[in-house]
């Protein structure tokens, strides 16, 4: 199990400069994006910071849904700067940019596909030192403040990679439910969806002693292993979470109780799955948003197309467990069982129908787009949606069913409606 430290309470990010002051950090690279840089959040990291006396530069031209060209333009910025501790106050978009920045800044002679997932790229393990890099998320969603994963869209082939390596995760999650109260209602349903897939993909996946072969070398062993008894109990508590707060973290962006309780929820499943890892809603959602089309969703101040990352997950995820079902039953029916289902007559036999049922009835009281062909796709779509599944094996593997092509174009045209 690998996970950063985690520090969590309304108003823990007035520490930051003292965290920065007792790594004896000179020069700062702090990372955010330009709707952030001037929201309460990046406010109260800029005045610990000026009150610890703490030189820093500012980045705020990250990406909402990073590409490999804007990984390369924070790169740049990290080598210039010769920083020695990193700061990254956002979303996971911020967050996974500003681990990619780290690690190549302390690897300045790799060329950028050296670390990048197999096959797309060499998925080489990282043996150089990286700074310390310390995380305030300000979604509730991607969990990235304690895992070693960065995600981008790679433009080139129109498919969404990443970078998994235990070496980049966090030193530290700054965890401050003060910084949710900034999130639009989409924002806040969108990034929820995230932490859904997350803990019920991880409590699915294949389990830890089936994945194989068995690294030869410890440094070789994946950050997703497959679901086991540790990453397990994350998971359902996240799942229990979101049962009980994500609705109300939506319709009432005064209840802070939900907010607060969803932030958490958000770290707990990124324990969970940082270590188990995801499968197909994840492998499947990347070709979702990187063939985006014209879609701009609610609540997004951005100026280009996209699918937010939680909705491309979230969107496959009644066919995907009803696929994935016949092999661990009675895990999809518990999970049901915890968002709602009454399974007290329920045949084991129809777990995945059941989850699947229980999952669109969640997404239509939330409002949620009906499916593919309501963001923008077709079935005409589906083979190039199909092609961008199969690179995304670093996920798809660990779904405990094994799956072929024409299993993904049913998944797919599965999802084209979902009510």
């Amino acid at each position: 199990m690998a996970i950063s430290n985690i520090r969590y309470g309304e108003g823990v990010t007035k520490e930051i400069g003292m965290d920065l002051q007792n790594l004896g950090a000179r020069r700062v690279c702090l990372m955010t994006d330009q709707n952030l840089s001037k929201l309460p959040p990046v406010n109260a990291v800029l005045n610990s910071l000026a009150k610890y006396g703490i030189k820093f530069q500012m980045y705020d031209d990250v990406r909402v849904e990073p590409t490999d060209q804007s990984f390369l333009d924070a790169i740049q910025f990290a080598k210039k700067g010769e920083f020695d501790a990193f700061v990254a106050v956002g979303g996971g978009s911020v967050i996974d940019t500003c681990k990619a920045a780290n690690l190549y800044a302390a690897s300045p002679s790799s060329e950028f596909l050296d670390y990048v997932n197999a096959p797309i790229g060499k998925g080489k393990p990282v043996t150089v030192p990286l700074k310390p890099l310390i995380a305030v998320p300000t979604t509730s969603g991607t969990g990235s403040e304690t895992t070693g994963v960065a995600i981008f869209d790679f433009k080139e082939l129109k498919v969404k990679t990443g970078i998994a390596s235990r070496a980049i995760k966090p030193t530290l999650g700054i965890i401050d439910p003060l910084h949710t109260l900034s999130m639009p209602e989409r924002i806040v349903a969108n990034s929820g969806f995230d932490v859904l897939c997350h803990a019920l993909e991880s409590y699915t996946a294949l389990p830890y002693n089936k994945r194989s072969p068995c690294p030869s070398n410890p440094i070789d062993r994946p950050a997703y292993q497959g679901s086991n008894p540790i990453s397990d109990v994350w998971a359902l508590h996240a799942l229990r979470i979101v049962a009980k707060y994500l609705k109300r973290a939506i319709r009432n962006p005064e209840d802070r109780e939900a907010r607060a309780n969803m932030h958490l929820a958000s770290a707990f499943a990124g324990i969970g799955f940082g270590n188990a890892g995801v499968h197909l809603c994840h492998g499947m959602s990347y070709p979702i948003s990187g063939l985006v089309k014209t879609y701009k969703p609610k609540d997004y101040n951005v100026d280009h197309s996209l699918v937010p990352h939680g909705l491309s997950v979230v969107l496959t995820s009644p066919a995907v467990f009803a696929f994935t079902a016949q092999m661990h039953p009675e895990r999809h029916l518990e999970a049901a069982e915890i968002l709602g289902a009454d399974i007290r007559t329920a045949r084991i036999k129809d777990a995945g129908l059941i989850l699947a049922d229980t999952l669109r009835k969640f997404l239509f009281d939330l409002n949620v787009d009906d499916g593919l062909a309501a963001i923008g796709y077709s079935k005409a779509d589906i083979p190039a949606l199909v092609k961008g599944t199969l690179p995304q094996e670093r996920v798809t593997k660990l779904s405990p069913r094994s799956q072929t092509e024409e299993d993904l174009s049913a998944l797919f045209e599965a999802s084209m409606k979902l009510y």
